[in-house]
């Protein structure tokens, strides 16, 4: 098996040394830019499997980098965490509302780093299997996540219940979804109660499946109004 790739943006050499060195003794294949716009252009020539970036950095900060590269469909879901000394509530929240994954605040410990990264890898390639999946049952698709309107008006939810889905969708936990959206995780698994009973599932899995099925028939109209429901 190829080793998983992960880029380290971080403007501080020996940060980013002992960081690359840790990740290259667990057997990644490690990238690494000195600021975010040479981040963004690695990260594109390089596809990495995961991306560990700091938020305060010079050209560019992380927020910068991890709203570019998710404006990209080929980074709409590649794990990108956050590593930083800016480890307050409302800084993490900002940081999950740009798309970020996870938050390690430095000086961050070698056993959480390296928890977070596995978990976010099978997390990330849990998704691509369902995604698979989906898309060999649907005959061929590529799900289009830059919005939740398809959602909305394909299975009749609430604009809440679409978001809270289209972030399932990619894999996020219940925790991750009340970060991203400001909310409690009881509030979180209510709306997926909610959306359970409105498409007719039983289990999350099911509704993840349904989700990408009608974000893989959008055909590029999911942000006008255009869709193509397999419904």
């Amino acid at each position: 098996m190829n080793a998983k790739k992960i880029l380290i943006i971080e403007d501080q050499p020996p940060m980013r040394r002992n960081i690359a060195l840790l990740l290259e003794m667990e057997g990644f294949h490690v990238f690494t830019a000195a600021n975010g716009m040479a981040g963004l252009e690695t990260a594109r020539k390089e596809s990495p499997d995961l991306i560990l970036c700091d938020v305060m950095m010079p050209e560019m900060d992380g927020y910068g980098v991890v709203q570019a590269l998710r404006a990209e469909k080929d980074f709409a879901t590649t794990p990108f965490i956050f590593l930083t000394a800016k480890g307050d509530k409302g800084d993490i929240r900002v940081g999950m509302n740009f798309g970020a994954d996870d938050y390690l605040t430095k000086p961050v410990i070698r056993e959480d780093l390296l928890a977070a990264v596995h978990a976010r890898l099978a997390r990330a390639q849990a998704v691509d299997e369902r995604v698979n999946q989906a898309a060999s049952e649907a005959g061929g698709f590529k799900p289009d996540f830059s919005s939740p309107d398809p959602l909305q008006r394909a299975l009749g939810l609430t604009a809440r219940e679409a978001e809270v889905l289209l972030w399932v969708a990619q894999g996020k936990s219940n925790g991750d979804v009340a970060s991203i959206l400001g909310m409690s995780e009881k509030t979180v698994k209510q709306h997926m109660g909610s959306i359970f009973q409105k498409i007719g599932v039983e289990s999350r899995n099911a509704a993840t499946v349904r989700a990408l099925e009608i974000l893989g028939n959008c055909r590029g109209n999911c942000r006008s109004g255009g869709l193509s429901s397999p419904m």
